[in-house]
Protein backbone atom coordinates (compact mmCIF):
# COMPACT_ATOMS: atom_id res chain seq x y z
CA UNK A 1 0.00 0.00 0.00
CA UNK A 2 1.19 3.50 -0.79
CA UNK A 3 1.34 6.27 1.80
CA UNK A 4 0.91 10.04 1.88
CA UNK A 5 2.17 11.73 5.07
CA UNK A 6 1.46 15.20 6.39
CA UNK A 7 3.86 15.69 9.31
CA UNK A 8 4.25 18.37 11.95
CA UNK A 9 1.11 20.39 11.25
CA UNK A 10 0.71 22.94 14.07
CA UNK A 11 -2.58 24.53 15.09
CA UNK A 12 -3.94 26.49 18.02
CA UNK A 13 -7.01 25.03 19.69
CA UNK A 14 -9.06 25.07 22.86
CA UNK A 15 -9.08 21.38 23.74
CA UNK A 16 -8.79 20.09 27.27
CA UNK A 17 -10.63 19.28 30.44
CA UNK A 18 -9.56 22.24 32.54
CA UNK A 19 -11.19 25.65 32.34
CA UNK A 20 -7.79 27.25 31.72
CA UNK A 21 -7.15 25.09 28.63
CA UNK A 22 -10.59 25.89 27.26
CA UNK A 23 -10.10 29.60 27.87
CA UNK A 24 -6.49 30.21 26.84
CA UNK A 25 -5.91 27.32 24.43
CA UNK A 26 -2.76 25.46 23.49
CA UNK A 27 -0.67 24.53 20.49
CA UNK A 28 -1.46 21.14 18.96
CA UNK A 29 0.66 19.19 16.52
CA UNK A 30 -0.82 16.64 14.12
CA UNK A 31 0.79 13.97 11.94
CA UNK A 32 -1.46 12.28 9.40
CA UNK A 33 -0.64 9.14 7.42
CA UNK A 34 -2.96 8.09 4.58
CA UNK A 35 -2.80 4.66 2.95
CA UNK A 36 -4.10 4.79 -0.59
CA UNK A 37 -3.30 3.56 -4.09
CA UNK A 38 -0.95 6.02 -5.79
CA UNK A 39 -0.59 3.99 -9.00
CA UNK A 40 -3.33 5.86 -10.91
CA UNK A 41 -1.87 9.29 -10.14
CA UNK A 42 1.64 8.02 -10.75
CA UNK A 43 0.55 7.14 -14.28
CA UNK A 44 -1.73 10.08 -15.02
CA UNK A 45 0.11 12.86 -13.15
CA UNK A 46 -3.36 14.22 -12.34
CA UNK A 47 -4.60 15.54 -8.99
CA UNK A 48 -8.01 14.00 -9.68
CA UNK A 49 -6.44 10.53 -9.38
CA UNK A 50 -4.98 10.99 -5.91
CA UNK A 51 -5.73 12.37 -2.46
CA UNK A 52 -5.52 16.16 -2.44
CA UNK A 53 -3.30 16.67 0.61
CA UNK A 54 -4.04 20.41 0.67
CA UNK A 55 -7.71 19.52 1.16
CA UNK A 56 -6.73 17.04 3.90
CA UNK A 57 -4.67 19.75 5.64
CA UNK A 58 -7.58 22.19 5.42
CA UNK A 59 -9.99 19.59 6.87
CA UNK A 60 -7.65 18.93 9.82
CA UNK A 61 -7.15 22.67 10.40
CA UNK A 62 -10.91 23.30 10.30
CA UNK A 63 -11.58 20.63 12.95
CA UNK A 64 -8.64 21.37 15.28
CA UNK A 65 -9.20 25.12 15.22
CA UNK A 66 -13.00 24.96 15.03
CA UNK A 67 -14.68 22.81 17.65
CA UNK A 68 -13.42 22.45 21.23
CA UNK A 69 -12.98 18.89 22.54
CA UNK A 70 -12.39 17.90 26.15
CA UNK A 71 -10.28 14.87 25.19
CA UNK A 72 -7.52 14.40 22.64
CA UNK A 73 -9.05 10.99 21.99
CA UNK A 74 -12.28 12.61 20.77
CA UNK A 75 -10.37 15.05 18.59
CA UNK A 76 -8.26 12.29 17.01
CA UNK A 77 -11.23 9.98 16.34
CA UNK A 78 -13.24 12.84 14.83
CA UNK A 79 -10.33 13.71 12.54
CA UNK A 80 -9.99 10.07 11.43
CA UNK A 81 -13.71 9.66 10.77
CA UNK A 82 -13.94 12.90 8.77
CA UNK A 83 -10.92 11.98 6.63
CA UNK A 84 -12.31 8.51 5.90
CA UNK A 85 -15.66 10.07 4.99
CA UNK A 86 -14.25 12.73 2.67
CA UNK A 87 -11.20 11.17 1.03
CA UNK A 88 -10.44 7.97 -0.93
CA UNK A 89 -8.11 6.32 1.58
CA UNK A 90 -7.96 2.76 2.89
CA UNK A 91 -6.44 3.64 6.27
CA UNK A 92 -5.71 6.80 8.23
CA UNK A 93 -3.22 7.01 11.11
CA UNK A 94 -3.26 10.19 13.16
CA UNK A 95 -0.96 11.36 15.91
CA UNK A 96 -2.31 14.33 17.83
CA UNK A 97 -0.03 16.07 20.35
CA UNK A 98 -0.90 18.62 22.98
CA UNK A 99 2.19 20.77 23.33
CA UNK A 100 3.06 21.99 26.83
CA UNK A 101 0.29 20.06 28.59
CA UNK A 102 -0.86 21.25 32.01
CA UNK A 103 1.11 18.66 33.97
CA UNK A 104 3.45 19.63 36.80
CA UNK A 105 6.91 18.53 35.77
CA UNK A 106 8.96 18.42 32.61
CA UNK A 107 7.12 17.03 29.60
CA UNK A 108 7.21 18.02 25.93
CA UNK A 109 3.78 16.80 24.91
CA UNK A 110 0.99 14.29 25.28
CA UNK A 111 0.31 12.22 22.18
CA UNK A 112 -2.72 10.21 21.09
CA UNK A 113 -2.49 7.87 18.10
CA UNK A 114 -5.49 6.40 16.34
CA UNK A 115 -5.71 4.14 13.30
CA UNK A 116 -8.96 3.71 11.42
CA UNK A 117 -9.76 1.77 8.26
CA UNK A 118 -12.23 2.56 5.52
CA UNK A 119 -15.36 0.52 6.27
CA UNK A 120 -16.50 0.61 2.62
CA UNK A 121 -13.71 -0.23 0.15
CA UNK A 122 -16.04 0.37 -2.79
CA UNK A 123 -16.01 4.07 -1.86
CA UNK A 124 -12.28 4.15 -2.59
CA UNK A 125 -12.62 2.37 -5.87
CA UNK A 126 -15.52 4.53 -7.08
CA UNK A 127 -13.83 7.76 -5.88
CA UNK A 128 -10.66 6.95 -7.82
CA UNK A 129 -12.64 6.39 -11.03
CA UNK A 130 -14.41 9.76 -11.01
Amino acid sequence: MDVIRLNGMVFYGYHGVSAAEKETGRRFQVDCELETDLAPSGQSDSLTDTVDYVAVYNKIKEIVEGKAFSLLESLAVTLANEILRDFPVFTVRLRVRKMTPPIPGTIDNIEIEVVRRQPDASKILSDNKE
